[in-house]
């Protein structure tokens, strides 16, 4: 399925400025189809054919839709054609002259203009598109006055789209959770900050704050000054969104209630005549983000602290090791040192952040640090290089790789490249299947067929095979040195990620 941008781009006939106006509308598609009680189209002109492109379409949640197929993509049809047209040309809004039969269904249609700027003295307006609203006839009844409500607060908005007042760029979008919705509560206000109307779901919403009237007939900014404890800080537009004077959102909470709001400003003639207020309870959702937000800082806490713990034991083994007289033994309290500190650094790296993912170059080049210390016995001056780029990778998979990478330098350093100068060069290549990473030295290199089975050695193993599922290889480079090669499937690591 194409998204509206490609469906766009694909005319070649609007710009960004275009293509950003029509994702807010979008975005604002099933309040605009909710309140109407109709299934909302919108068109843009096509390159070739002089017709118009479906590029979304939003089904109401009130009322049955007449699209049960998807006809985004889709030419207008011919029954369509020329009041679309007439819309996009004269800039107004087109009404159907009778009703229009769809799959033996009777409809309404009504063509609205999208336009991004509105007429001046020496320029036309500027119509970047069509929608339409189509209301099903089929279902016709006595309409209630909520529904009635409903569709004037939906002709006012689509007399804002045709004079370029609506959706307003300077709005905050909307958020991912909770955003209120026609449905879950409406209160129409007039130019005064008056509530005309307020259905229930809103009654309810504020009954909950401790309201006990009706709302109709009184002042929502009064009424929130009357709820909100005289002591507690509130949100700074609260009163603005109250009052119906901006397109902003905001909370409103009392009693252990909390209501998101959002005004819509209505306009005519550029003058105010009034708001939309959406308010719904999201007091369970703010619980649960405020529980999740709660849960990452104990997560992030936890990492911190066992950072700690490690970082404590590696002073531990370091200090130990200062005392030790023997040589084998400072030697292998120096290699668990090392090894409790690569460990560290990734929970150090985890402790910074919400996400349970660390970025492994970071990682990497933090752990080159400790190994810093190794390289820099008397007779031995080592350089190590870095190329190339590991990626993200989840913690469960950062920790063993760092330590394996960990004992692969030392080992270079150590072993490779004693009592000498020379270089390690540790390369990583990812793709979308698997991560390769070298360990290259330029030092005496192992016989050829012949690995080390010291600890180190077998702890790599483990590490790289066991735990990462992957694949590890030791081998002479021709003339001298010794390059080790880990190969890791990433399938395990985006099973992971995701």
């Amino acid at each position: 399925m194409s998204t509206l941008s490609d469906l766009v781009y694909a005319q070649g006939r609007s710009s960004e400025q275009d293509i950003e106006w029509l994702h807010r509308l979008v975005g604002d598609g099933q309040l605009l189809a909710d309140l109407a009680f109709a299934d909302i189209v919108i068109w843009v002109p096509t390159m070739s054919d002089d017709s118009f492109v479906a590029v979304a379409h939003t089904r109401p949640g009130g009322a049955a839709t007449l699209f049960y197929r998807d006809i985004v993509g889709d030419l207008v049809r011919p029954q369509w054609r020329t009041q679309v047209r007439d819309a996009f040309t004269q800039a107004r809004i087109v009404d159907s002259a009778s009703p229009d039969w769809f799959e033996e269904t009777p409809t309404r249609v009504r063509a609205v203009p999208i336009v991004r700027e509105r007429a001046t003295a020496d320029r036309a307006a500027t119509v970047i598109g069509v929608l339409t609203r189509h209301t099903n006839l089929g279902e016709a009844r006595t309409p209630s006055r909520q529904q009635i409500t409903f569709n004037d607060c939906a002709d006012d908005l689509f007399g804002m789209i045709a004079a370029a007042d609506f959706p307003d760029l300077a709005a905050p979008t909307s958020p991912r959770r909770g955003a209120p919705r026609a449905s879950d509560g409406l209160i129409r206000l007039d130019a005064d900050a008056i509530a005309t109307f307020a259905s229930p779901n809103a009654l309810s919403a504020f009954n909950r704050l401790g309201f006990e009237d009706e709302l109709e007939g009184e002042s929502l900014l009064e009424v929130a000054s009357a709820l909100l404890p005289s002591q507690r800080q509130y949100d700074e537009s609260l009163p603005i969104v109250m009052a119906g004077r901006a397109p902003w959102r905001a909370d409103l909470e009392a009693r252990g209630v909390t209501v998101s709001l959002r005004s819509i400003p209505l306009r005519e003639h550029g003058s105010r005549i009034g708001a939309i207020v959406l308010c719904r309870d999201v007091t369970e959702i703010r619980h649960q983000e405020q529980e999740l937000i709660t849960k990452d800082a104990t997560i992030r806490e936890i990492h911190h602290r066992v950072k700690n713990n490690l970082q404590t034991v590696a002073s531990l083994l370091r200090i130990q090791s200062r005392r030790t007289y023997s040589d084998e033994a400072r030697d292998a309290l120096t290699q668990a040192m090392r090894r409790v500190s690569a460990i560290a650094v990734v929970h150090d790296t985890l402790s910074a952040g919400l996400a349970q993912d660390v970025d492994f170059d970071e990682v990497f080049n933090q752990v080159l640090k400790l190994v810093a210390e190794v390289a820099a016995s008397p007779n031995t001056r080592a350089r190590t290089l870095k190329s190339g780029t590991f990626g993200t990778l989840p913690s469960e998979y950062a920790t063993p790789l760092a330590l394996a990478l960990t004992e692969l330098v030392t080992n270079a350093v150590e072993h490779g490249l004693a009592d000498k100068e020379g270089e390690v060069e540790i390369s990583a290549a990812r793709s979308e299947e698997r991560l390769e990473v070298r360990v290259r030295d330029n030092g005496v290199g192992l016989p050829e067929g012949q690995v080390g089975q010291g600890l180190g050695t077998q702890i790599v193993r483990t590490l790289i095979q066991g735990e990462l599922g992957g694949t590890i290889d030791w081998h002479t480079i021709t003339g001298s040195g010794t390059e080790v090669t880990i190969d890791i499937p990433l399938r395990y690591i985006d099973r992971a990620v995701n």
